[in-house]
């Protein structure tokens, strides 16, 4: 069984906007006025900002450390 990466497919784009796309639908569905649409969009689409940056931040700390390390293990005679 394969494992699922999650931090990338939580990253993509193409995700938040599809999960904004289904709740514009199901607002308008339920008779949601305008307003009301467009910030549970706006809403979405923030979050979803903030969800990528953290996984890409958390992303380049990792890539970070793991060259750290590396170098100390080079420095001392290990790489």
């Amino acid at each position: 069984m394969t494992q699922i990466d999650w931090k990338r497919k939580l990253s993509s784009r193409k995700l938040w906007a599809a999960v904004a796309g289904v709740v514009t639908g199901l607002a308008m569905v339920f008779g949601l006025d305008e307003n009301t649409i467009s910030t549970v969009a706006g809403a979405v689409v923030s979050m979803a900002s903030v969800a990528v940056y953290i996984l890409a931040e958390s992303k380049v700390d990792a890539e970070s450390v793991k060259s750290a390390a590396e170098g100390v293990e080079a420095v001392n005679g290990k790489g």
